[in-house]
């Protein structure tokens, strides 16, 4: 679930945009709102799923909402599986569930492009020592380099499509669903904060959080 971009990538100008529409469910209440919500990343990968979780319940958490990551909750992370669920719903106490997974993803990349990312001519460093002659006086070190040319970088671009259920954990029932579009995603990180914040953002609009 959400492996969006998998590197450490180099950020560059371009604003990344995130776009969410929500549906509710036939015959869901929607005058009601959570205040304990269990986050759930919906993804065989342990490491990719406590992220996002992360993230997400930094989103969520107010001064009424107290957001829960399952990773934080269960007994065994891996596997993820409804007993799993099921158990960290009932060691938080939550009144309702957020689970989300990944739907789609592309990358794109290109060469160089802007100022910081063509490549340069310059030195490379590649001894240091002390000398007496006109270089290196006052006990200053003289760094001996040669002349370079540094290579283009690579700019990756990534976007991503994701799902998300919002439960009531007195019946199970599903209440809500959101489908978050983001595009434009130059670093893992900045992904996640930016899903997670605009999924938070619709729930509260909703009135599902506060």
């Amino acid at each position: 679930m959400l492996y969006l971009i998998g590197a450490a990538l180099f950020a560059g100008c371009v604003q990344a945009k995130t776009t969410v529409k929500g549906a509710w469910q036939e015959g869901a209440q929607r005058k009601q709102s959570f205040t304990r919500v269990l986050v759930v990343g919906v993804s065989p990968n342990v490491n990719q799923r406590c992220a996002f979780e992360f993230f997400m319940a930094s989103q969520l958490q107010s001064e009424s909402v107290q957001a829960i990551r399952s990773c934080d909750a269960v007994k065994e992370k891996n596997p993820l599986t409804l007993e799993s669920i099921e158990q960290a719903i009932a060691v938080a106490q939550a009144d309702a569930v957020l689970a989300t997974s990944l739907v789609s993803r592309t990358i794109e990349s290109k060469e160089g492009g802007s100022r910081d990312t063509r490549g340069n001519a310059s030195y490379k460093a590649t001894d240091a020592g002390f000398a007496t002659g006109y270089y290196g006086v006052y006990g200053v070190p003289v760094v001996y380099g040669e002349f370079v040319t540094a290579p283009a970088f690579t700019i990756a671009q990534g976007a991503a499509r994701v799902a998300s259920r919002f439960y009531q954990t007195r019946d199970k029932a599903l209440i809500y669903t959101l489908d978050t579009q983001a595009s434009k995603l130059e670093s893992t990180d900045a992904a996640l904060h930016d899903i997670a914040a605009a999924i938070a953002d619709k729930l509260r609009r909703e009135g599902l959080t506060r």
